[in-house]
């Protein structure tokens, strides 16, 4: 790691005035489940106390447990309460019992089947108890239940906009290959119109992620040179320390590839890759998006071989804890073949980016938590200097987490008589600089609450995902005969993956050693 410069000072912005949503009775199917306690309603609780939803503001739980109003409030405070440590619950460490019981006053309960034709009959009913026409039905269910909803909403014509909005907002995964997926967006088209369809990735609702399109478009500096004439190549990294804890059933049927590259990743890499959009409105940015992964050819079998990598952890320490291999975690069968890691090169046949390879990879159990996206700029011409291979290329990292912030690697001089280079770094943290941001899941429910998609996916966005994905599966399915790679829980990774870059000359950053200037 090279020495920092920390040329950041603290930034004393105005404050500025958060938005605030329209009157809107927000349904929550799968009220009683882990997504809607973790997430949901301490984002709902944050917008609530930042004053960003409106006085009529209601929302309606549906789950199959049978319980009262107040008993499903008194759950949910007390779930909110003891997990306020935890990191996607933060918004409860400022919980008190008053901001608690207005927000409380909100919210309601209706117990009932998500197939059942009378729950939704029921729903129907309950919605001329609230004030206002305005829904949102958020889907914190089983992906599988999403047709069978949507379409149940449809018959008690809960999906028409006569009065006001209504508006679906999805959770990943959307379909699990191109097939699935073009015949989930067509079920859904039947009922619901593309503008009220919310596709939800809460990697594009976090900051850093947000701001890969500001530091691009708004720094001439940088936009200037974001192109294949100075970039040799780009990394895009996310690692995880930690196993899969309860969602090993999902997960054996997903992998790493479906689980993480098929939307967080390709979403990481549109951001990056994608030209200027002629706005920021959500059809602009989408139209630019989907023009990057329809510049990604599909991989043919040969191309799979030669340009993916898949492989499982074996037992191994994190974080001085010894951990047992994905074959000997609970609920995983022996003779799995998903993979925990997926390293990929993948080349966008455009104009800024003909030849620059992009290179993927994501796994569980690796040497440390870091999502990043590096970009490595192509090395002058120094053959007047005496010691050519002290120049190291100039590297722009745009950490997304954690320790958010961007770093610039380039050469000086060492100080003496020698005619030395030295890398160091320019520094920027978030923080200390900005005030915390609002979660994720905050800002996208916002968004989505005032009719903003442009941090949503859209349908052929989805489809355009999956057709690269797909053939790469597909290959891997027809390999299934062939040992499957391993790599050491901790590490950094197979070392079938060091040989993905080393083809090409190049070489990924160390997750074991990185060091991050926000950290120190």
């Amino acid at each position: 790691m090279p020495p920092s410069i920390d040329l950041t000072t603290r930034i004393d912005l105005p404050e500025t005035q958060l938005p605030k949503a329209e009157p809107c009775v927000l349904v929550i199917f799968g009220a009683t489940g882990d997504l809607t306690w973790r997430k949901l309603i301490p984002s709902l609780f944050s917008l609530a106390r930042k004053d960003c939803l409106a006085e009529d503001f209601r929302i309606l739980g549906i789950g199959r447990r049978e319980m009262s109003d107040d008993a499903f409030r008194d759950d949910l405070r007390g779930r909110l309460t003891a997990s306020g440590s935890d990191k996607g619950t933060a918004e409860a460490g400022a919980f008190t019992e008053d901001a608690w019981n207005a927000f409380a006053a909100s919210i309601s309960y209706l117990s009932g089947d998500f197939f059942d034709p009378e729950t939704h009959r029921r729903l129907a009913e309950r919605m001329k108890d609230f004030p206002g026409a305005n829904r949102l039905f958020y889907l914190a269910t089983a992906p599988s239940a999403a047709p069978e909803i949507v379409r149940r909403l449809a018959e008690v014509g809960l999906n028409r906009e006569e009065r006001g909005f209504s508006r679906i907002v999805l959770e990943k995964p959307f379909g699990h290959d191109l097939a699935s997926a073009q015949e989930l967006n067509r079920l859904i088209a039947e009922d619901f119109d593309e503008s009220q369809v919310y596709r939800i990735d809460h990697y594009l609702g976090k900051e850093t992620v947000q701001n890969v399109l500001f530091f691009r478009f708004g720094n001439a500096l940088f936009e200037s040179v974001w192109n294949r004439n100075h970039i040799e190549y780009v990394e895009i990294t996310a690692a995880e320390s930690l196993g899969v804890g309860h969602r090993a059933g999902y997960y054996d049927e997903s992998g790493a590839l479906r689980d993480m590259v098929a939307n967080h990743l390709m979403q990481l890499l549109a951001l990056t890759a994608m030209d200027a959009p002629v706005s920021l409105e959500a059809d602009s940015v989408h139209d630019k998006k989907s023009e990057v992964w329809r510049s990604i050819r599909p991989m043919t079998p040969e191309q799979v071989a030669s340009r993916t990598v898949r492989a499982q952890y074996v037992a191994g320490t994190v974080g001085g804890e010894q951990v047992p291999g994905w074959l000997e975690e609970p609920d995983v069968p022996a003779s799995s073949r998903t993979e925990t890691y997926v390293a990929l090169d993948l080349r966008i046949d455009n104009w800024r980016w003909a030849g620059v390879p992009f290179y993927l990879r994501t796994g569980k159990r690796l040497a440390q938590q870091v999502t990043e996206i590096a970009v490595h700029f192509h090395k002058p011409p120094l053959s007047f200097f005496p010691c050519q291979d002290c120049f190291q290329s100039n590297v722009i990292i745009l950490r997304i987490q954690p320790d958010e912030g961007i770093s610039l690697t380039f050469g000086a001089k060492q100080p003496g008589t020698s005619r030395r280079a030295v890398p160091v770094s320019m520094d920027f943290c978030y923080q200390g600089n900005f005030e915390d941001p609002l979660s994720a899941y905050a800002v996208l429910l916002l968004d989505a609450l005032r009719g903003d998609s442009t941090q949503f996916t859209r349908g052929d966005g989805v489809e355009a995902q999956w057709r690269i994905m797909t053939p790469i599966a597909t290959a891997w399915a027809e390999q299934d005969q062939e040992p499957m790679p391993t790599y050491v829980a901790g590490s950094d990774g197979p070392h079938q993956a060091e040989g993905l870059l080393e083809w090409n000359g190049h070489a990924w950053r160390s997750i074991a050693d990185a060091r991050w200037a926000c950290r120190i």
